[in-house]
C-alpha cells in the first residue's frame, strides 16, 4: 500500500495526464463535427464517422481491463496516449484522403486510445486512495468531474483553433502537446500499478458479481441517453436551425460539459447536502429540536438506491426539453435552461456510477472490473451515437430528446437491483469463502 504523500502525488501526475489527454479528446470530436459538416456530409454520415470509435471503445475496454491486470495501468495508460497522437496526425493527409473509411479508420484509433486511458486512470485511483469510502467517492468524483470540465475545454479549443489555424493546423498542435505530457508522466508515475500478482485468463474479465453487471446495463443506457441528441442532433440544430456561428456552438457546449464537470467534482458534497436537507424534512415533525449544525452532513450514503433516485429525476429532462420545443416555446432558450438542468443531474448520475463500480470491485480485479463496466458505457455511446445521426435526420431533434428519456427510464428501472455497499462486500467474501 502506497504512503500518503506517495498517493497523492502519483494521483496528481495521473490526474494531470488525463486532463491533457481529455483536452485533445473533446477537440478531435468537436474538429471532426464541425470541418465534416462543412465539407457537406450528412448529419448521420458524421454521426458514422464515429461509429467505430464507439465500437473499438468496447472492445478496449473489454481487453483493456485484462491487460491493465497483466501488465500494469500505467502501461495501459500511456499506450492510449500514444495511440491518440497517432489518431491526430492520420487526420492531417489533404482533403482527398479523407474518405468516410479512412476518418473512420482514424476515430477507431483515438477510440481506442481514450478508452485504454479512461480505464487506467480511474482504476489507479482504487490503489491509490487510502483514506475510506468517503475519500473514494471524493477522488474518484474529482477525476471524472475534471476530466469533463477539460472535456469542455477541449470542445471550445477544437472549435477556436479551427477557425484560427485551421484543421491540420489543429491536429498537429494537439499531437505535440500530449506527446510532451506522455514523456512526463511515464518518468513521474510508478510501473507496477494494478499488475495482479497472478496473470489473469481473458474469461475473468466477465464480471460474476450480479451488482457489477447490472451497474454496467445501468450505465449502457445512461450514457446512451446523452449522446443520442448531444453528439450530431444538437451541435447541428444550433449551427443550422439557429444560426449559429462554430466558435458559439464549440463555446455553448464547452461550458456546458465544464459545468457538468464541476458539478460531478463536486458530487459527494452536493449528495450530502441534499441528504442532510431530506433529514431535516424528515425530522422536521419531531418534538426534539434539531440541531443548527450540519453534523449529519456525514457520513454520505451512496448506494443502489441513490443511483435510481437520481436516475429517475433525470427522466423529467430530456422530456420536458422535447415538450417544451413541441410546444413551440424559444427553441433556444428552453435548450439553454434544459441542457443546464440536464447537465447538473446527469453528473451526480455519472458520479455515483464511478463510484459505486470501484465500491462494488475488490482491489484484486478492480482493472478488469472498471473495464468491463467502461465496455457498456462505450456500447451506450455507440448505440447513442448512431441513433443521433438517424432520429435527427428523420425525427429532429425532438425525436432525438424522446429516444433519450427511453434510455433515462430503463436505466432508472435497473437499478432497482443494485444492492447496498456492505450487502455486496459480504456477497464479494462468499464468493472467496
Amino acid at each position: 500500500m502506497m504512503d500518503e504523500v506517495s498517493s497523492l502525488r502519483n494521483y496528481l501526475v495521473v490526474t494531470g495526464g488525463y486532463w491533457a489527454f481529455t483536452i485533445t479528446d473533446g477537440a478531435i470530436r468537436m474538429l471532426v463535427v464541425l470541418y465534416f459538416h462543412l465539407l457537406g456530409y450528412s448529419p448521420f454520415e458524421v454521426a458514422m464517422l464515429f461509429l467505430f470509435y464507439e465500437f473499438f471503445g468496447i472492445v478496449t475496454n473489454l481487453v483493456g481491463g485484462w491487460l491493465g491486470a497483466r501488465i500494469g495501468l500505467n502501461l495501459t495508460m500511456h499506450i492510449g496516449m500514444g495511440l491518440q497522437v497517432l489518431a491526430l496526425l492520420a487526420l492531417t493527409v489533404p482533403d482527398a484522403w479523407l474518405s468516410v473509411p479512412y476518418v473512420m479508420a482514424a476515430q477507431a484509433l483515438s477510440g481506442i486510445a481514450k478508452d485504454l486511458n479512461k480505464m487506467s486512470a480511474k482504476a489507479s485511483v482504487k490503489f491509490m486512495s487510502s483514506g475510506g469510502e468517503g475519500k473514494l467517492f471524493k477522488w474518484v468524483a474529482i477525476l471524472t468531474g475534471s476530466k469533463n470540465a477539460l472535456k469542455g475545454a477541449g470542445f471550445f479549443i477544437g472549435a477556436a483553433l479551427l477557425e484560427s489555424v485551421g484543421f491540420r493546423g489543429a491536429l498537429a498542435l494537439l499531437a505535440g502537446m500530449l506527446v510532451i505530457v506522455l514523456i512526463a508522466t511515464a518518468l513521474l508515475l510508478p510501473s507496477a500499478v494494478g499488475k495482479m500478482k497472478t496473470k489473469p485468463k481473458f474469461t475473468q474479465v466477465f464480471s460474476k458479481v450480479p451488482a457489477i453487471n447490472r451497474l454496467a446495463a445501468a450505465r449502457f443506457f445512461l450514457f446512451g441517453s446523452r449522446d443520442v441528441w448531444f453528439v450530431v442532433g444538437l451541435p447541428v440544430f444550433l449551427y443550422e436551425v439557429l444560426g449559429w456561428s462554430f466558435s458559439q456552438v464549440g463555446g455553448f457546449l464547452a461550458l456546458w460539459v465544464i459545468g457538468y464537470g464541476l458539478v460531478q467534482a463536486n458530487a459527494p458534497r452536493l449528495l450530502r447536502l441534499f441528504q442532510w436537507g431530506q433529514t431535516r424534512l424528515i425530522n422536521s415533525n419531531d418534538s426534539d429540536p434539531i440541531k443548527s449544525d450540519q453534523s449529519s452532513l456525514t457520513p454520505l450514503k451512496t448506494d443502489g438506491d441513490t443511483a435510481r433516485l437520481w436516475a429517475f429525476v433525470l427522466l423529467l429532462f430530456p422530456a420536458g426539453i422535447a415538450l417544451g420545443l413541441q410546444q413551440g416555446w424559444p427553441a433556444q432558450w428552453v435548450l439553454i435552461i434544459g441542457l443546464i438542468l440536464f447537465g447538473i443531474v446527469f453528473a451526480i448520475n455519472s458520479a455515483v456510477h464511478s463510484y459505486l463500480i470501484l465500491a462494488y470491485s475488490d482491489h484484486e480485479r478492480v482493472s478488469m472490473n472498471v473495464g468491463f463496466y467502461y465496455m457498456a458505457n462505450a456500447g451506450g455511446r455507440l448505440a447513442g451515437t448512431v441513433l443521433s445521426g438517424w432520429a435527427y435526420q428523420t425525427q429532429g431533434l425532438e425525436g432525438c430528446l424522446w429516444w433519450s428519456a427511453a434510455f433515462v427510464l430503463m436505466t432508472g428501472l435497473l437499478s432497482f437491483g443494485l444492492p447496498q455497499i456492505d450487502e455486496n462486500r459480504q456477497q464479494l467474501e462468499d464468493q472467496k469463502g
